[in-house]
């Protein structure tokens, strides 16, 4: 395959899915909690019999939002390429493969990294419900990918509030054939720097499997009865921006906590986090551990990051002036499609715009060359 442009950041979200997808493939006892489509005013909409709502059938973003024409100036754009259509509701675009492979192509992308469901995963409120959940659709996912597997690099979703059930779907991930795994960090996840993880970190280094933390959007502010208009934008506004941020304690929790230190050859990937909080928190942690905390680490913090770590973003001028303390090798660009805050269809345009001062062998390395290397891709 001859890749020049790999999106490190893509999905596959719920809304997309096939709509007996979890109904048909759930055991007796979590049925009611797995969701389904059922119709309604504005269209079919994803729920669960526990009164869980899962977002419009093929809508926007990880909560499945119903496009607004002139809302979003992104969707807008998207939408001109009849995303949001009958006909590409008709045939699931987003995850029939071929259609995806078009989707690649129309925007000069050679293969994609696939997030998945675990937004969805951490609205179901049940432990043993949510697991079946992630393996339902990892077992989907993992026959998603063979039909293009040089494109579709697929991570399975694994849970961050169970170390066992965590180990087993990992292995079973493993024997899949799997690229990677990303882990819910939500609600009552067990924090990164507790020991108890130790077995899947050994487990995923042993793989050659990278651990992949996304960001996750939280459930949308509720608004407030006395809020005007201009209040519950605002809300929402805070909830998006602040986003990313949730990374600082992952990040913080990794190093301090050793797991890196234990285990040299486990990779860990910020995904859609951005760069430029990132040299902060490092001179942060450095001076942290100059001042008091030498005796849980041999190493500055900041030389874990640049041996282990890499962040995903798909536009961040501001990062790209400290790539020199970032360092290249960790950097990944990604298009975040179909989700209606990426780049997508106009990547190129947009890695011009923020690449075009780099040199040409640092622009090849965030684009292509650091995802071909981790997820095994050969250029």
């Amino acid at each position: 395959m001859n890749y020049r442009c790999i999106s490190a950041d893509c999905h596959l979200d719920l809304s997309w899915l096939p709509p007996d997808l979890f109904t048909s493939n759930a055991s007796r006892d979590v049925l009611d909690f797995m969701p389904r489509i059922v119709d309604g005013d504005d269209g079919g909409k994803w729920v669960n019999k526990q009164g869980g709502q899962f977002g419009f059938v093929c809508g926007m973003g990880s909560f499945g939002r119903k496009y607004v024409p002139g809302m979003i100036s992104r969707a807008d754009r998207m939408a001109a390429t009849g995303l949001y259509g009958d006909e590409s509701r008709t045939s699931r675009r987003v995850t029939d493969p071929q259609q995806r492979i078009k989707d690649q192509d129309r925007d000069g992308v050679q293969a994609e990294v696939l997030y998945g469901i675990l937004g969805a995963v951490n609205r179901v409120n049940d432990a043993k419900a949510a697991a079946e959940m992630s393996r339902i659709y990892n077992e989907w996912l993992v026959d998603f990918c063979k039909a293009y597997p040089e494109r579709l690099i697929g991570l399975g979703v694994i849970a961050g509030n169970n170390v066992e059930a965590a180990l087993a779907e990992t292995k079973n991930l493993i024997q899949g054939g799997i690229r990677g795994v990303e882990m819910s960090m939500s609600g009552n996840a067990i924090p990164l720097f507790e020991q108890q993880w130790g077995p899947l970190w050994q487990m995923l280094s042993d793989a050659g499997l990278p651990i992949h933390l996304h960001i996750t959007p939280p459930i949308p502010p509720a608004i407030a009865p006395h809020w005007t208009h201009r209040e519950a934008r605002s809300a929402n506004a805070l909830m998006v921006t602040k986003m990313p941020l949730a990374a600082v304690d992952h990040l913080v929790s990794m190093i301090f906590g050793g797991a890196l230190e234990r285990f040299p050859k486990l990779c860990m990937v910020f995904a859609e986090t951005g760069l430029s909080w990132i040299p902060y928190v490092l001179d942060r942690m450095d001076y942290q551990w100059e001042e008091q905390y030498r005796d849980i680490l041999p190493m500055k913090p900041s030389d874990y990051w640049r041996r282990q770590c890499k962040a995903t973003f798909q536009f961040d001028a501001t990062g790209l002036r400290l790539i020199d303390i970032l360092g290249a090798n960790s950097l990944m660009w990604g298009s975040d499609f179909p989700h209606p805050d990426g780049v997508w269809p106009d990547s190129q345009m947009y890695i011009d715009k923020q690449f075009g001062g780099l040199p040409d062998e640092v622009r090849q390395q965030i684009v292509c060359g650091n995802a071909a290397a981790l997820y095994g891709l050969k250029i």
